[in-house]
């Protein structure tokens, strides 16, 4: 399975979203979403699960819950916005996407992979706008970040 991985678009979905998203089954949305708007766009490219960011007050549960945990092709996989938010997770699940600090991050450590996808719409410095994907199957994961644009510094 092939799941498109987004966080942090703060209101703002460039078009080159569409293209690495194509052939995904699922995406999942990190937060920081600011707008359903952008969960609609979304979902013309496959099914959106989200969790709420500290910029997305407005998105409320049972819709957009702060966390959640689902097993896809067997692979315990754990979502929220804030990194802290895995904290002492019993049992730690095999993946935690997070977003938050708009900085990519594709990191095993202890056996658990830390996924974030960085920034899709608002980079922090010099990087570049980010989505991610994650490929699942037989109760393994695999993580890939891909570059939208070159760097926010030189664009904007």
């Amino acid at each position: 399975m092939r799941i498109g991985v987004i966080a942090d678009t703060h209101g703002k979905l460039l078009p080159e979203v569409h293209d690495a998203f194509k052939g995904v089954s699922l995406i999942l949305c990190a937060g920081d979403i600011e707008g359903e708007e952008i969960i609609s766009e979304l979902e013309t490219i496959a099914r959106v699960v989200a969790v709420r960011g500290n910029m997305d007050q407005e998105l409320t549960p049972p819709f957009f819950p702060d966390t959640r945990r689902l097993t896809l092709e067997g692979v315990d996989i754990f979502l929220c916005h804030q990194p802290e938010r895995a904290g002492n997770l019993t049992p730690p699940p095999q993946v935690i996407i997070h977003g938050h600090t708009h900085h990519a991050r594709n990191a095993e450590i202890d056996g658990v992979l830390w996924f974030n996808p960085g920034s899709a719409g608002k980079p922090k410095k010099a990087e570049p706008y980010t989505v991610g994907i994650l490929k699942v199957k037989h109760g393994k994961a695999h993580g890939e970040i891909v570059s939208l644009r070159k760097s926010k510094k030189i664009e904007e």
